[in-house]
């Protein structure tokens, strides 16, 4: 078994302080920096050092870091091995995603996942506000199912084995009476649209960038006017007249708000790519490599049906 502690060094370096790293491992401030001594007086070194009014991990303690993730992938890979010898595939599978990719392709693929193993207890969170990669090195899921955004972790972490999952195009949603209304059969350029005025819509993390970066491949800058998250509060704007928004396709709009989504064409179409990343050596371990089997499968579906 590997120490725990070296688990509690490997989060204080993703996070950056005693109460977070708590936080993520759901243990107290003071349990976390008596494990960091502990870890510390038993190598006989130092591993965390004064910067400022906080701490940051020494020379030696971002060395250590290193190797406790190669070993920390290893015992992922060494868990899959030992697993190929039960019978069958049982146990506990956590599953984190946005709210989009737990409707288009974690649901489904949880359902499929209850008929063929009705011995693996599947559990579904959205975990909003979390960093879902740190939930991954926390323990506290196995398989996430992300959006890449700046600052996440490269394809070659050590840590980390991400796959793609899904392409996702994004729609423009305008008022019923909208000019473009009209052309929801043939789609719009998105050049055309950029004398209107925008709501920047859904996840701050990965939809406020997609906007900017889409209207700029398009060779405008976007007059943002508002701001909503929900996609019901969305869609209760642009029925209002307020603007304008990019809006993915898998996101829900209410049935009888008097709004219409219109496709885009013309190239580069905007895209949200959706990745499963897992535990970097987990992935041979049956109820994950069951479960991303089984994502892949509903995101084929959904890619299959125009997603």
């Amino acid at each position: 078994m590997i120490d725990p502690r070296l688990q509690t060094l490997r989060v204080l370096h993703e996070r950056g302080t005693v109460t977070a790293t708590a936080e993520a491992l759901h243990l107290t401030p003071s349990t976390v920096s008596q494990q960091l001594r502990q870890l510390s007086a038993r190598l006989g070194l130092e591993l965390l050092e004064p910067a400022g009014r906080t701490i940051r991990l020494t020379p030696a303690a971002l060395a250590l870091v290193e190797h406790a993730d190669a070993l920390f992938a290893r015992w992922e890979e060494a868990r899959a091995d030992l697993a190929g010898h039960a019978d069958g595939v049982a146990g506990r599978l956590r599953i984190t995603g946005v709210a989009t990719a737990i409707a288009g392709v974690i649901a489904p693929a949880a359902t499929r996942l209850r008929t063929e193993l009705p011995r693996l207890a599947v559990e579904i969170g959205e975990d909003p506000g979390e960093n879902r990669f740190e939930l991954l090195l926390a323990g506290r899921a196995d398989i996430a199912v992300v959006i890449p955004a700046p600052g996440s972790p490269s394809p070659d972490d050590a840590r980390f084995a991400q796959q793609p999952l899904l392409e996702e195009p994004q729609d423009l949603l305008v008022p019923a009476g909208h000019r473009f209304a009209g052309r929801a059969a043939q789609g719009v350029a998105l050049a055309e649209a950029g004398g209107e005025s925008w709501i920047r819509a859904g996840d701050p993390a990965d939809q406020h960038q997609l906007l900017l970066t889409a209207c700029a491949t398009a060779g405008f800058t976007p007059r943002v006017r508002h701001d909503a998250v929900d996609w019901y509060a969305v869609a209760a704007l642009v029925a209002h007249g307020f603007g304008i928004c990019l809006v993915p396709r898998l996101a829900p709009v209410p049935e009888r708000c008097p709004v219409v989504r219109v496709p885009l064409r013309g190239e580069p179409l905007p895209v949200r790519r959706f990745l499963a990343a897992v535990r970097r050596g987990s992935a041979r371990q049956p109820p994950v490599a069951r479960g991303l089997a089984a994502l892949r499968a509903a995101a084929g579906e959904r890619e299959a049906k125009g997603v």
